[in-house]
């Protein structure tokens, strides 16, 4: 048996943990534009997976649910 609380603990955890890598690597991405005038394309593209990630997981579970 499982309890709920678990379950959402480990949801707003995971939440918590996917905010906070998005402002991570966005800030890099920053740093290395702003102070290198170097545009890391590898930190773009892994921001870009994210937010369509979680965009795509919006929708299917608005749909679904």
């Amino acid at each position: 048996m499982v309890d709920e609380r678990f379950l959402m603990h480990r949801l707003k955890s995971t939440r918590l943990a996917m905010m906070v890598g998005v402002v991570l690597i966005c800030a890099l991405f920053m740093y290395y534009y702003l102070s290198n005038k170097v545009l890391r394309w590898d930190l773009f593209i892994i921001l870009v997976a994210v937010a369509v990630t979680k965009i795509a997981a919006m929708l299917y579970y608005r749909r679904t649910n």
